[in-house]
């Protein structure tokens, strides 16, 4: 459970009111009433006054967002200081995460979230997939979003799907992929999703690296004892348990991906479309959708874009009145407007290796396969991306986001890290605050392997090729070592299967 830091607007009364109720010289079972549940919601309607001229990645996506958790004010920052016994006032030292200045409206929603887990609406877990996923829902029970934790992911040590788990015992040899950064899938599909962004092709549904904690969540059973203890010393003895850092299950991160209604997986889809084949305007716009999805999966390497992992939503079609006309018999005629299809790209968390593979299988693009594969580019795609690939800088640019994505540690994320470094001086710097997990040599590796899908992908682009000839270009790493000029190699070794 998390609480909002009280805003300005809210000093003459909420505030006022907040800052009696944590005063640390009360024990908390004497300290005045403060409704947290109220002024959550105060800030939840604060969103609403907001405006949000944000383009979502798909316009049936449920924009939804997590909740803010906000360290409380205390001269050293640590994770397990979290706010769950009090939040701190506006003019404390704060740091936010599951908030995101840039993008509000993903904000409220995950607000919406984490009230709808306070009043014992949790996530459900999904039954499909060989990694501990979630379904998150809001008050009413809507699902708004997916939510992927990093310790529960297929190969992660809390992973709840026993099928891995005797993957691991049974056959460690052909455990995992070779070519991607164990773990690491949280941030692949948050990657995806900003690489989706950054070039405009807006299929994949918005996804960030967010916090959570839920009693539906699969945790170790001594973390679940150690919670209850704590809320029955902190129940019993308030004056003890007001020194707990955290009362509650540890939150766990990962990644959050909106919710899209109405799709299916393309597998069902293709094929209805064999025997019942799409108008042709609305075959191009399909086309070109698809063309989008192939950019897509090229570029940051999809090892696992089967025809079961993206989706297809068909609009029926539907019936509109003829224009106006003098003549009566044309304005008692209807027209039949053709279906409307959308793509959207999910399940993105095996993708960004730092090699290509090279050992047992080479995990192809299943969309290869495709009639539509066959087809050159269309010019539409090429107007759309091939100015941007082409600039090195722009390139260049979405590496050192990807950066950012990848090393910051998601806990100290947003509003108060200047106010942090103005406090602590020269000794708190960015660097302080990067993931300890993160390796700065593998990352170069995986944005040489990106380099190097982008080079291929504007080659192809330029010489009028199609996705199936695209994919069949020799593979290649343009490596960019600091203060040197980009070098490109070529892998010598190749998978042993090549088909699967």
């Amino acid at each position: 459970m998390s609480y909002i830091r009280p805003t300005e607007s809210d000093s003459t009364s909420d505030s006022e009111s907040c800052e009696l109720l944590f005063d640390s010289s009360q024990p908390i079972g004497t300290r005045p009433n403060c409704n947290f549940t109220s002024n959550r919601s105060k800030r939840a309607s604060q969103f609403d006054l907001i405006s949000m001229n944000t383009d979502p990645p798909l316009p049936d996506v449920i924009c939804s967002e997590q909740n803010r958790h906000v360290f409380p004010e205390s001269s050293r920052i640590h994770e397990e200081a979290q706010p769950l016994l009090a939040p701190s006032t506006p003019d404390s030292t704060t740091h936010k995460y599951n908030f995101f200045p840039e993008d509000l409206s993903f904000s409220e929603f995950v607000l919406q979230t984490e009230l709808a887990i306070d009043k014992g609406i949790l996530p459900e877990r999904i039954s499909q997939g060989s990694s501990g996923s979630y379904f998150v829902k809001e008050s009413d029970g809507k699902i708004i979003a997916v939510f992927k934790p990093k310790n529960e992911e297929p190969y992660g040590r809390l992973n709840p799907k026993w099928t891995k788990w005797m993957h691991k015992v049974c056959c460690p040899c052909c455990f995992g992929r070779g070519c991607l950064v164990p773990n690491q899938g949280y941030l692949s599909e948050a990657g995806a999703s900003l690489v989706d962004q950054k070039l405009g092709i807006n299929l994949v549904p918005k996804t960030k690296v967010v916090k959570l904690s839920a009693p539906s969540f699969n945790y170790l059973a001594i973390d679940r004892a150690k919670a209850r203890a704590k809320a029955n010393i902190n129940e019993r003895l308030p004056s003890v348990g007001r020194r707990f850092h955290r009362i509650g299950l540890p939150p766990k991160v990962g990644s959050f991906q909106l919710f899209v209604e109405g799709y299916k997986q393309a597998d069902f889809w293709l094929r209805r479309f064999e025997s019942e084949p799409l108008p042709e305007s609305t075959l191009k716009d399909f086309r070109l959708q698809f063309e989008r999805l192939v950019v897509l999966d090229y570029i940051i390497r999809n090892t696992d874009r089967g025809n079961d992992n993206w989706l297809i939503r068909v609009d029926k079609p539907t019936i509109g009145k003829a224009p106006d006309s003098p003549d009566s018999a044309v304005q008692e005629f209807h027209f039949v407007q053709n279906p409307v299809v959308r793509i959207a790209a999910i399940d993105n968390g095996l993708a960004f290796p730092f090699k290509h593979p090279d050992e047992w299988r080479a995990y192809p693009y299943h969309w290869a396969w495709l009639p539509h594969a066959k087809t050159p580019f269309s010019a539409e795609i090429k107007e759309l991306v091939l100015p941007r690939l082409e600039d090195m800088n722009f390139v260049e640019e979405m590496c050192d986001d990807l950066l950012q994505l990848f090393k910051v540690v998601p806990v100290l994320v947003g509003i108060g890290m200047e106010r942090l470094s103005e406090e602590k001086g020269p000794k708190c710097q960015p660097s302080c605050l990067n993931d300890k997990g993160f390796d700065r040599s593998i990352f170069d590796k995986q944005m040489a392997v990106m380099r190097g899908q982008i080079l291929n992908l504007t080659q192809a682009l330029k010489d009028g090729k199609s996705p199936l000839q695209l994919v069949q270009m020799p593979v290649v790493l343009v490596e960019r070592p600091k203060g040197r000029d980009a070098r490109q190699k070529f892998p010598k070794s190749a998978p042993f299967f090549s088909c699967c």
